[in-house]
C-alpha cells in the first residue's frame, strides 16, 4: 500500500508527459504546415498551396463575401493567380504564430504588394486555420477592407 501513492503519481506523471508531448509534436507540425505554406504563397505556386487544403475548404473572407465559402482547390489557385494578376509581387511576411489547441493556429501577417499602375498596399491580416490529418479544412480571414 505504501508504493500504491507513489507508484500512482509515477503514472499520472508519466500520462502527463505523453500528452504534453504529443501537443508539442501537433504544434511542431502546425508550424511546419503554415511556414511551407507561406513559403508557397510568396513563391506564387498557386496549385502547390491549394494541395495544401482539403478538397472542399470552409473561408471567411471579405474578399468572398459574408458567412463562410465553400471553395475546392481549383477556386482556391483562380483567387490567388487573379490576386497575383493584379499585384505581380505579392508578398506576405509572417509577424507571429499562435498556436490554439490541437487542431487550430492563428497566422498574424501583412500582405504586401505593387499595382501595374505603382500604387502600393500593406495590409496586416489575421487567419485562423483548422488543421485535420495534416490538411487545411478551413481558413478564417480578418482584415479591415474599408477604404479611408
Amino acid at each position: 500500500m505504501k508504493y500504491l501513492i507513489p507508484l500512482s503519481l509515477m503514472f499520472f506523471n508519466f500520462i502527463a508527459c505523453n500528452i504534453q508531448n504529443e501537443k508539442s509534436i501537433t504544434t511542431s507540425n502546425h508550424e511546419k504546415l503554415v511556414k511551407q505554406y507561406f513559403e508557397h504563397f510568396n513563391n506564387h505556386e498557386w496549385a502547390k498551396m491549394a494541395n495544401m487544403y482539403s478538397e472542399v475548404s470552409e473561408f471567411k473572407d471579405p474578399s468572398l463575401g459574408p458567412g463562410i465559402v465553400k471553395q475546392t482547390r481549383q477556386q482556391i489557385i483562380e483567387k490567388y493567380s487573379e490576386l497575383n494578376k493584379l499585384f505581380p509581387n505579392l508578398y506576405d511576411q509572417v509577424i507571429q504564430m499562435y498556436p490554439s489547441g490541437d487542431k487550430h493556429i492563428i497566422v498574424e501577417f501583412v500582405s504586401s504588394g505593387t499595382a501595374p499602375d505603382s500604387s502600393k498596399f500593406e495590409l496586416p491580416i489575421c487567419t485562423i486555420l483548422t488543421i485535420e490529418n495534416g490538411m487545411i479544412t478551413k481558413d478564417f480571414t480578418y482584415f479591415d477592407n474599408f477604404e479611408e
